[in-house]
């Protein structure tokens, strides 16, 4: 019996080497992998089409990789998104929906954040800033998490610096770029004719103000393009970036009133590149992609399994997922109570608010306190400044039901849920919303986890904020939209 048993440990331990050992062989051919993540950006560089905007370095990435031109946020803000793709799975099948959680809890079984996955598998995984740097004076240190679940970043990450993994041992390195997210820095000068050259939408007054506010955000792309510019330069000097995938994309849309927060094409379709081994230079990819996709992705690569529970789809490594429909969620931002479901088709969107009796000009502190464009929408309304159409996204309550006809509107501007054509696409499309809400037993359906403080109370806080804010700036904690106008047209050089 004792030798049988002798038998028995060597063979279990002869097939534990041969796993160890195949699955050493496995990471010794397995390429690197790099996430460069913008926070807050729209697909805004010339390689998707966006003329005046110098991005050299992220047009390189095009050229020498993928450009994928549908890819989506699930949420049109970053710590929901976030929470959702680093996991691989929906924030609204986690809980982990409602944007900035005031008591984050530990993530429950049976869900595993991907540096954990890989870390476990023998990777190194890393996470920081973009090298060298510097925001609103300060150099910054840490990279970005932003999760909504409670996390300690020593276990989740190895550390800040993917060339301090062993030798040969393959890494997954996030760098995280904190622009374009506001406050945006304001230029000392204006370039006129990149001024006269940029493309407003048209639910957008086009004024001075305006003009420049959008000035500095295409310039702080610009410094996206830097940091690019910076980790592929230390990729490449450290000899590992012909064999390093770099996935370059940003949490959600642009940070503007009607992007960021809505479930608008604005404020969820990213910018999505990637190049390196096996990924076809000047190639694009038109089909859906959605970030919660990255993560299977990264399992596929690293040749382990990808969990149930994942509702992304792999896009590397395998044949590309073919879908009709993707899915976005807005729930809770900050002080701003909200519920709204998305489904995006190939060519057509389709929004269910869940609280039509809100406007799009539901109060958020954040919006109010760094967004020169919501006192200046509201002054233009009740002057008459705004005309037909700009004056529809001002309503005072939403359609239940909003749906866009991406082929003939490919910014998904206008409403037409009520022309009798559609019909039959809405009725479709609402029939693939309910089956997801059902299936994936979503999550806001009761609003904040019980675990969040009372709304009133995050609310008291965030008014709070918001008032010390503009106290700073005017001595005055609830200034007038007429106030706060002026102040931001004097900071714009507008006086």
């Amino acid at each position: 019996m004792k030798r049988t048993l002798t038998l028995v440990t060597a063979l279990l331990f002869t097939i534990g080497l041969q796993h160890s050992d195949a699955q050493s062989a496995h990471r010794a051919t397995v390429p690197n992998v790099v996430w460069i993540i913008a926070d807050d950006m729209s697909p805004d560089t010339a390689a998707y089409g966006v003329k005046q905007v110098s991005t050299p370095n992220l047009d390189r990435l095009a050229s020498e990789g993928c450009c994928y031109t549908r890819a989506y946020s699930t949420a049109p803000v970053c710590s929901a998104s976030r929470s959702a793709f680093i996991l691989g799975c929906y924030q609204t099948t986690t809980g982990l929906h409602p944007h900035d959680a005031e008591n984050p809890q530990p993530l429950p079984a049976p869900y595993q954040h991907l540096p954990g996955l890989l870390r476990e598998a023998g990777w190194f995984v890393t996470n920081a800033p973009a090298p060298n740097t510097i925001r609103s004076g300060k150099k910054i240190t840490k990279g970005k998490t932003h999760y909504n679940f409670a996390h300690d970043a020593a276990e989740i990450f190895d550390g800040d610096d993917w060339r301090k993994r062993k030798p040969g041992q393959p890494f997954f390195a996030q760098f995280q770029i904190a622009e374009p997210h506001r406050p945006f820095p304001i230029p000392a000068s204006f370039d006129e004719e990149k001024l006269r050259a940029i493309e407003l939408p048209p639910n957008y007054p086009d004024v001075p103000l305006m003009r420049r506010d959008w000035y500095a955000y295409q310039r702080s792309v610009e410094v996206v393009d830097q940091h690019v510019g910076a980790i592929l330069d230390q990729l490449k000097t450290e000899g590992v970036l012909d064999n390093t995938i770099v996935m370059f994309f940003a949490d959600h849309g642009r940070p503007m009133p009607w992007g960021k927060q809505w479930l608008s094409v604005e404020g969820l379709q990213v910018p999505l590149l990637m190049r390196g081994p096996q990924i076809a230079a000047k190639s694009t990819e038109d089909r859906l992609v959605s970030l919660i996709d990255l993560a299977p992705s990264m399992l596929k690569l690293a040749g382990l399994p990808i969990p149930s529970w994942m509702e992304g789809k792999s896009i590397l490594g395998g044949e590309f997922p073919e879908r009709t429909v993707l899915f976005a969620a807005r729930d809770r931002c900050g002080d701003a109570m909200d519920r709204i479901r998305a489904v995006i088709g190939r060519d057509s969107w389709l929004i269910q608010n869940f609280k039509p009796d809100l406007s799009r000009l539901n109060w958020s502190g954040y919006k109010e306190a760094i967004y020169p464009g919501m006192p200046l929408l509201r002054v233009l309304q009740a002057s008459g400044g705004l005309d037909t159409f700009q004056s529809r996204w001002m309503a005072p309550t939403r359609p239940e039901i909003e749906f866009y006809d991406l082929k003939t509107d490919p910014q998904g501007l206008h409403d037409v849920s009520q022309h009798p054509e559609h019909a039959a696409t809405i009725a479709a499309m609402g029939q693939h919303l309910d089956a997801w809400i059902t299936s994936s037993k979503d999550r806001g359906a009761t609003g904040d986890p019980s675990t969040e403080p009372p709304m009133e109370q995050i609310q008291k806080d965030k008014r709070a904020d918001y008032q010390r804010t503009w106290k700073s700036r005017l001595k005055k904690p609830e200034p007038t939209d007429a106030e706060r106008l002026d102040w931001w047209m004097k900071s714009y050089g507008l006086d």
